[in-house]
């Protein structure tokens, strides 16, 4: 299998969620008792990604490197990368370029949140060696998102952005694998009505050449995507309740990575998290207790 990197997309501007979003990055708002970004990472990590690039606005560069360094805290190698305006979520692929090389990545956006139970080891069990694979979720709103029609198969024949006559209830939420040719598709895009490189047309071009191929998340995987103030507020009950009621913290990094077996007991014990006088501080200490 080739190796596979990560970008966490975390730019643009939130202009939905101001003002909440006017001096801070979305992805770094609380998602109950951790920053976003935390939750986008922790899919990575659990996917077996240790190479990960997180791409950010260039006022945002400072608080992200402050808040996850270079990430060998964790056990992984974070880089950053900046988006001087927003150009949509293909363009991700491009920014990404020298970093990416030759291999081939999981792109997961910012604000969205995948929760279940043994998803992590679904994703790194994910059988790839070229083209494209990406992920369906079932929903009651499919017009809201890139939605895909299916034969009797289950094969993907059709992905259309925001169709006002959705052709199946299963969407492609905000999580891709592709290979190293994303970039030279990318750049050969023309940009949408709205100006941007849309997610959709890259994988289109995949799909013309019967190399889409994709796995529907099972009724256990949560999805929530938080690019509101209401979502932003669902997702963080969603995450205090499931943490209150089995005791567990969702997207608990240093927890991944210790599990991982990227770090040790001792190097956990040296972190400043496990020094931290909060309930999350509690739960690594934990750990080692």
């Amino acid at each position: 299998m080739a190796e596979r990197k990560g970008i966490i997309l975390a730019g643009g501007r939130a202009t939905r969620m101001y003002p909440i979003t006017t001096v801070v990055s979305k992805q770094l708002l609380p998602i109950f008792d951790k920053p976003m970004i935390y939750y986008p990472l922790s899919v990575l990590m659990l996917a077996g990604i240790r190479e990960v690039l997180i791409i950010v606005n260039p006022e945002d560069h400072n608080s992200f490197q402050e808040l996850l360094g270079d990430g060998s805290n964790f056990g992984i190698q974070i880089t950053y990368k900046i988006q001087l305006e927003p150009k949509g979520i293909a363009e991700a692929f491009v920014i990404a370029e020298d970093f990416l090389k030759n291999d081939a990545s999981f792109l997961i956006l910012g604000d969205n949140l995948f929760i279940g139970s043994g998803l992590g080891r679904n994703l790194s069990q994910v059988e790839f060696k070229y083209g494209s694979h990406i992920f369906l979720y079932e929903v009651d709103n499919p017009s809201d998102y890139g939605n895909v029609e299916m034969n009797n198969q289950g094969q993907i024949i059709g992905i259309y952005e925001k169709p006002l006559t959705p052709k199946s209830k299963y969407v492609v939420p905000g999580l891709y694998i592709c290979d190293a040719t994303a970039r030279e598709r990318v750049k050969n895009l023309k940009p949408s009505a709205r100006g941007e490189l849309e997610i959709t047309d890259l994988l289109k071009t995949y799909l013309e050449e019967n190399l889409l191929t994709s796995t529907i998340l099972t009724r256990g995987t949560v999805w929530l995507d938080t690019g509101s103030a209401r979502n932003l507020y669902t997702a963080s009950e969603y995450v205090r309740v499931i943490q209150e009621r089995q005791g567990t913290q969702i997207a608990c990094l240093e927890e991944i990575a210790l599990l991982n077996g990227w770090i040790t007991e001792s190097k956990l014990k040296n972190l400043p998290s496990f020094s931290f006088k909060s309930p999350y501080g509690d739960y690594i200490r934990n750990l080692v207790s």
